[in-house]
């Protein structure tokens, strides 16, 4: 008998590394901004800043291995349907945590429409998922897979502009950048919200032709 293939784990420990760096990275985000009432107390302007980066830097970590995991687990034959399930996951988890971390940090109304839209997206999606599990297939797209990685790109850079006195850059370039990501936050809420849209299209489709 010829024995079972076994598929290599390492790009499941890349995607439960980034479920897990999402919450450790909001934590931190929170911190940073008075989540903590009684450690709060006992933190420093330049402790709050460290805080920040490292949140920040935790995320660009995180997801890089979005891409990563994905190309392992396609290029080794390692694709597992436990991997299909955790990887959205701990892409909405890692989402949700940097939207939550951009909150906290106050000052943010420009972009409060935005980060709604994409978490209410998330959350539909998610639910007409698990709503239709084993009645209707709903693989993920291209766009959608696209669709993440602005996500993060515009998440990063708002997370980045936030801690803009952290890195020592100067002010004169605030405005600018600021704007720049503040754009790139409301062109992924609408590419989310239009995936969402294509999703609930293709379900509705499916349910009819049951």
């Amino acid at each position: 008998m010829t024995p079972a293939h076994k598929a290599n784990p390492i790009p499941n420990i890349l995607t439960s590394v980034r479920l897990a760096a999402g919450v450790v990275m909001f934590l931190l985000l929170a911190g940073a901004t008075s989540g903590f009432p009684f450690l709060s107390a006992w933190l420093s302007p330049d402790d709050q800043f460290a805080m920040y980066r490292t949140g920040f830097w935790i995320f660009v970590i995180a997801a890089s291995t979005d891409w990563i995991d994905g190309y392992l687990a396609r290029r080794w034959n390692a694709e597992t349907r436990w991997g299909a399930i955790l990887d959205p996951i701990a892409d909405k988890i890692l989402v949700t945590g940097a939207i939550l971390g951009v909150l906290t940090s106050g000052s943010v109304q420009q972009i409060i429409i935005p980060c709604g839209l994409i978490l209410f997206r998330e959350f539909a999606v998610s639910a007409l998922r698990e709503t239709m599990a084993g009645r209707i297939n709903l693989p993920v797209t291209l766009a959608a897979k696209w669709k993440t990685t602005l996500q993060m790109v515009a998440l990063g850079c708002q997370l980045f502009a936030r801690n803009w006195d952290g890195w020592g850059l100067p002010f004169d370039y605030l405005p600018h950048f600021q704007l720049f990501s503040d754009t790139l936050i409301w062109l992924a809420a609408l590419i989310t919200l239009w995936t969402g849209w294509q999703y609930f299209s293709a379900a509705q489709k499916q349910m009819r032709d049951l």
